[in-house]
C-alpha cells in the first residue's frame, strides 16, 4: 500500500514537474516576445526620430553659419572671394546630401505633401545661393548684396524646416506614448502570467515559488537597467561629448522656453556669446589634443562660475560657447563676464601665437535686458554676436555688454 502511495506521489511530482516546466517555457516565450516588442518600440522611438531631427538641425545650422554667415562676411570683405566660394560650395553640397538622406527616410502620406513643398522651397533657396556663388566666382562686387534679402531667405527656409523638425519631435512624442502604453501593458501581462504560475506552484511546492521569485527579481533589475540606459541615451543626445556641456541641440530646445518664461515674468534675461581668442592658431601651434584640453578647461571655468539651476552653458560649436541667464541684471551680468574672463586667463594656459596675452584668453559679447513682448529672440542672439564682434575688434581678451536688444545693427 505504501509502495502504491509512493508511486502516486512520484506521479504527482512528475506531473508537477511537467506543469512547472510548461509554465516556465510559456513564461519565457511570452517574456521574450514582449521584450523583443519593447526593443522594436525603442528602436522606433530613438533611432527613428533622433536621426531625422539631427539631419534637419544640421541643415538649418548650415544655412545659418555655413551660408548666411559666409555671404555676410564676404559682403563685408572679411574673407577672400576664394574662401567664400569654397565655403558656399561645400555648404550647398552638405545641405543637398543631408536633405537627400532625410528625404530617403520613411514618410507618411501627409508628410510627403509638405516634404514636396519643402523640397521646392529648399531648391529655390539653394538657387539663390548658387547665384551668389556664381557672383563670387565672377569677382562681382558683393557689397551690393542685400543682407535683408539674405536674412529673409534664410529665415523662410528656417521656418519651413522648423515645421518639419516640430513634426518629427511630435511623432517622437507620439511614439513615446505608444511605447509607455505597451511597456505598462507588458509589465501587467508578465505580472499576471507570473502570478498564475506562482499561485499554482505555491499550492504544491514552495521551492518552485522561490525559483520564480528570483526570476521576477532579475526581471525587475533588467527593467531598471533598461530605464537607466534610456536615460543615458537621452542625456547623451543633449550633451557635448568633449566638454560635457549642453550642446547646440539642447540650446535649440531650451532657448525659446527660457525666453518665453522670462517674458511671462517680465524678468531680466542675459545671453552671452564667448569665443576663445586665436583658437585656430592655438590648434596649429600645439595640436588638436592640446586644443581639446583648452576647450575642456574653458568649459570647466564656465561650469564652476555659473552654478545656479537657471544658468545654462552651451558649447555652440568649435571654440564658441553660449551662456543663458535669467534674473540677472546688467551689473551682475557684467561682473560674471569679467569673472569668467579673469578665470580663463588665470588658468595660465600658454598661448604663444596670441597677440593679446601670453596666456589663453576669451572674448565675450553680452546682452542683458528685461524680457517683454517686444523682445525678439533672434535679435537677442544677433546683438550678442555683435557685442562679441566689438570685443574682438576692441582688442580681444575683454567683454562688451549692452542692454539694447530692440534691433540688430545689421541692415
Amino acid at each position: 500500500m505504501q509502495f502504491i502511495e509512493a508511486l502516486k506521489l512520484k506521479s504527482k511530482l512528475f506531473f508537477l514537474f511537467l506543469l512547472i516546466t510548461m509554465g516556465l517555457f510559456a513564461f519565457g516565450f511570452i517574456g521574450a516576445t514582449y521584450v523583443n516588442a519593447m526593443k522594436k518600440n525603442m528602436d522606433s522611438l530613438y533611432f527613428g526620430s533622433l536621426i531625422p531631427v539631427t539631419e534637419l538641425n544640421e541643415i538649418v545650422q548650415t544655412y545659418n553659419y555655413g551660408l548666411a554667415d559666409t555671404v555676410y562676411k564676404a559682403s563685408r570683405a572679411e574673407i577672400s572671394p576664394s574662401e567664400a566660394a569654397s565655403k558656399i560650395e561645400s555648404s550647398l553640397e552638405y545641405i543637398n546630401k543631408k536633405w537627400k538622406s532625410y528625404s530617403s527616410h520613411f514618410k507618411t502620406e501627409d508628410e510627403l505633401h509638405y516634404l514636396e513643398y519643402a523640397d521646392l522651397e529648399l531648391n529655390r533657396t539653394n538657387d539663390y545661393f548658387y547665384k551668389v556663388l556664381n557672383a563670387v566666382k565672377s569677382s562681382k562686387d558683393l557689397s551690393r548684396i542685400s543682407i535683408k534679402t539674405l536674412e529673409k531667405k534664410v529665415e523662410s527656409i528656417h521656418n519651413i524646416l522648423q515645421k518639419l523638425i516640430n513634426y518629427e519631435v511630435n511623432m517622437a512624442n507620439y511614439e513615446r506614448k505608444k511605447f509607455l502604453y505597451a511597456y505598462h501593458s507588458i509589465l501587467m501581462k508578465i505580472g499576471i502570467s507570473l502570478g498564475v504560475i506562482i499561485l499554482g506552484v505555491l499550492v504544491m511546492l514552495f521551492y518552485v515559488f522561490e525559483s520564480i521569485q528570483k526570476d521576477q527579481t532579475r526581471l525587475e533589475v533588467a527593467s531598471k537597467k533598461l530605464k537607466l540606459a534610456n536615460k543615458k541615451l537621452e542625456n547623451a543626445s543633449y550633451t557635448d561629448s568633449l566638454t560635457n556641456l549642453h550642446n547646440r541641440r539642447y540650446f535649440n530646445f531650451i532657448y525659446d522656453r527660457e525666453i518665453k518664461r522670462a517674458k511671462r515674468n517680465k524678468a531680466y534675461v542675459t545671453f552671452m556669446m564667448l569665443d576663445i581668442d586665436y583658437f585656430k592658431q592655438y590648434n596649429d601651434t600645439y595640436g588638436h589634443v592640446e586644443g581639446d584640453y583648452a576647450l575642456k578647461s574653458v568649459a570647466k571655468v564656465l561650469k564652476g562660475t555659473l552654478k545656479r539651476p537657471g544658468d545654462y552653458v552651451f558649447r555652440l560649436g568649435g571654440e564658441e560657447f553660449g551662456v543663458l541667464l535669467s534674473d540677472t541684471d546688467e551689473t551682475n551680468s557684467a561682473n560674471l563676464a569679467r569673472e569668467i574672463g579673469d578665470a580663463v586667463r588665470d588658468l595660465e594656459i600658454i598661448h604663444e601665437s596670441s597677440t593679446v596675452n601670453q596666456f589663453l584668453t576669451i572674448s565675450v559679447g553680452v546682452v542683458c535686458c528685461i524680457a517683454d513682448d517686444a523682445l525678439d529672440e533672434e535679435v537677442l542672439i544677433s546683438r550678442a554676436d555683435e557685442m562679441l564682434y566689438e570685443a574682438k575688434e576692441g582688442g580681444r581678451d575683454r567683454y562688451v555688454i549692452t542692454s539694447n536688444a530692440s534691433k540688430a545693427k545689421i541692415a
